[in-house]
């Protein structure tokens, strides 16, 4: 899956800045970010660095829920947000949030994934065959007729992406997703995220921490706390010492290569066992 850049932006952020109904200090601060369609970005900085804002601002959560003040300008799919409404941006924009229990209200697995697309008034039939493609792209069809207490956190999660898929956005937003799942699930899930950005052609963008597992997913790499810190191909950022100072665990692998000099960084390891016989070679 390749992105093209000579088109306009999907998402376009202008000075932006946010603050929360209530307080003095901006949860994000003078935001500029250019997005195009068809990118992997992912999303990474500090607890409470203003990410999960970042996410609601794109999907109209943040202003036309949480209330507050929003300044400077944002765009998505050419649709300002604040001139917008939730629902409007909904048709563009699936925000995964990080707890799957707080996004899912329906008995089943089936009744959930029809939820958003009864809402939105489609036809019978066309509810059936979402529902039976999503159910399929996700290896979960075993699933369907589930009570949706019954599942597992990575279960939920798959069915909370489901619902989203369901209604076949632009542009997927997953917050934190694999925050509260085992190593294994995350891994899982996030090679899940993959196969659905070379199916289908969505704009993924990915706030998470697991940046071993992320990163070899992506085109670029954006360090945020409160405003875009850094913007680039993950092996050139990972050059630098930005993650270190922000506290952000840098891959092990890209951890090792760095302490010995390598200079093209590898993001996983199969390609940090070519490196290093490489290094060795060398030596």
């Amino acid at each position: 899956m390749t992105y093209e850049n000579n088109e306009d932006p999907i998402i376009k952020l202008e000075n932006l800045t946010y603050f929360y109904p209530n307080t003095e200090t901006p949860a994000i601060e003078n935001v500029n970010l250019t997005i195009y369609k068809g990118e992997f970005i992912v999303i990474a900085g500090p607890s409470g660095g203003g990410k999960s804002t970042l996410c609601r601002v794109l999907n109209g959560i943040i202003p036309h829920f949480y209330g507050g003040e929003l300044k400077g300008k944002a765009f998505v799919n050419g649709v300002d947000v604040k001139n917008s409404t939730i629902s409007e941006l909904s048709r563009y924009v699936g925000l995964v949030f990080q707890n799957p229990v707080n996004q899912i209200v329906n008995l089943t697995v089936e009744e959930e994934i029809a939820f958003g697309l009864e809402n939105m008034m489609f036809q019978p039939e066309v509810i059936e065959e979402r529902i039976s493609w999503v159910l399929e792209i996700l290896n979960i069809e075993h699933l369907r007729n589930r009570p949706t207490y019954a599942l597992s956190g990575g279960e939920l999660q798959k069915v909370a992406l489901a619902s989203i898929l369901a209604l076949k956005p632009k542009i997927l937003v997953l917050d934190e997703t694999t925050a509260n799942m085992d190593p294994y699930s995350a891994r899982e899930f996030l090679e899940l995220l993959k196969k659905i950005w070379n199916e289908t052609g969505v704009t993924v963008i990915l706030v998470e921490h697991r940046l071993s597992e992320a990163l070899q997913h992506a085109n670029r790499l954006i360090l945020f706390n409160r405003t875009v810190v850094a913007d680039g191909m993950p092996r050139e950022i990972l050059k630098s010492d930005l993650l270190e100072d922000m506290g952000i665990e840098v891959p092990p692998v890209a951890r090792l290569s760095k302490k010995i000099g390598v200079d093209n960084l590898p993001l996983n390891v199969e390609e940090a066992v070519e490196v290093l016989k490489e290094w060795l070679i060398m030596k």
